[in-house]
């Protein structure tokens, strides 16, 4: 196997040296590359009806840290960990949780507040109409940047539910004023490294309108924010059929592309893994960032996943592996054929070279690539064969309450 995989490697690269393409800078790339997982995935989690409680599921921070080292460990590109700030730290206490990850070989990620679980938010956080309700959301917000300075964060990440569920219920405008207002103080009191990802979502929970429903609204409102504010993609977030590469071009060319929540969706927001239903959407999206990074340009890529049934890591390094399997598949596209055929307006040849990049196994690529990283070349196998699912489900068992989406 070894061997078969090192010969295919090598007429990958004599196809990638006649189209212009340096191996090693695809190697380099891949290598580079970083996707950051979410605490909440490690926890049990369910639907609206209910919570599928799995044996070895994490409730802490520091089991949660200790099973994303696991996928880190396997896959090398997963180095950083998202946190929920009312999951992970109920009691408000952060002390020790940065330099734990950083034993495992983690650092913090992405801080992410939660305005959406109290029932004082009922009618809405930053967009309610009770102004004592939205001071609350706020300081809750700020009390979030006070915790990312102290577990190292440069990012939070802010994701309403606000929104009304009858016509009639609010004013559209004054919801929206109330929401810019508050957004803004919250900008002024980022610090200067800091970035604030302004996420939205088409619908629900809410089932008549949400505040920040498309990728427009939530551009509007980090342009009001200023340099500091950016938007946040959620690939589930949008309806059926939209061009969501189009939209990542758009908001590349303003400068107001944050990051991603990378997951895959069949109807609405299914959190299904990365990659499962419609990796060519996700290839064509990497198409443009890539050439955004080579611009010079930076994005926080980040996984939103909840398995509900699926082993929680084995899942989470099956949707790091997809997305790296798509981020190699788009590094592959001649960008110079491509520009040329475009230039020609010929429409074939340009589509015939996003799908020759496309349609390539570039697992040999890989299987090279985590050679060279030191990690395993099949880490769903490695994983399996390590026994570490074994020890957490008979250390931990099956518990409750274990914090997450639904738990």
């Amino acid at each position: 196997m070894v061997r078969r995989y090192k010969e295919e490697y090598k007429l990958l690269a004599e196809r990638l040296y006649e189209n212009g393409i340096d191996v090693e800078w695809v190697k380099e790339k891949l290598k580079s590359f970083k996707v950051e997982t979410p605490s909440w995935a490690y926890a049990d989690s369910g639907t609206r009806f209910g919570v599928f409680y799995q044996p070895g599921a994490a409730v802490t921070i520091y089991e949660k840290l200790e099973d994303a080292a696991q996928v880190h460990k396997l896959t090398g590109i997963a180095p950083s960990v998202a946190v929920h700030v009312l999951w992970d730290f109920p009691d408000g206490k952060v002390d020790g949780v940065k330099e734990y990850a950083q034993e495992l070989g983690l650092s913090i990620g992405a801080v992410n507040p939660n305005v959406f679980q109290d029932q004082c938010y009922k009618f809405g956080s930053i967009a309610n109409p009770d102004a004592n309700i939205r001071r609350r959301a706020v300081q809750h917000i700020l009390d979030s940047i006070e915790i990312a300075k102290k577990v190292g964060s440069k990012t939070l990440s802010l994701w309403f539910a606000d929104g009304t569920n009858h016509p009639g219920q609010d004013d559209f405008r004054r919801r929206k004023q109330r929401m810019t207002e508050c957004l803004i103080e919250i900008s002024r009191a980022l610090p200067e490294d800091m970035t604030m990802l302004i996420e939205y979502k088409f619908f629900e929970p809410a089932f008549y309108h949400t505040d920040i429903a498309d990728w427009g609204m939530a551009y509007v409102l980090s342009q009001k924010c200023g340099e500091k504010a950016k938007v946040l993609v959620d690939l589930g977030h949008h309806p059926q059929g939209t061009n969501i590469e189009h939209i990542v071009a758009f908001l590349i060319d303003e400068g107001k592309l944050g990051g991603f929540h990378f997951n895959n969706r069949k109807y609405a927001d299914d959190d299904l893994t990365a990659g499962s239903i419609n990796p060519y959407e996700l290839f064509l999206i990497f198409k443009e960032l890539i050439a955004a990074e080579e611009e010079g340009m930076s994005f926080a890529y980040m996984i939103d996943q909840a398995a509900n049934i699926k082993p929680k890591i084995e899942e989470m390094i099956q949707t790091v592996v997809n997305i790296h399997t798509a981020y190699a598949k788009a590094l592959l596209i001649p960008r110079g054929k491509l520009m040329e055929a475009q230039d020609k307006c010929d429409v074939v040849m340009a589509e015939q070279i996003l799908q020759e990049a496309f349609n390539t196994d570039v697992t040999p690529l890989l299987m090279v690539v985590r050679e060279e990283m030191g990690v395993p070349l099949d880490p769903i196998t490695a994983y399996r064969e390590s026994g570490y699912q074994q020890k957490i489900e008979r250390e931990r068992g099956i518990r409750r309450g274990a914090g997450g989406l639904g738990a």
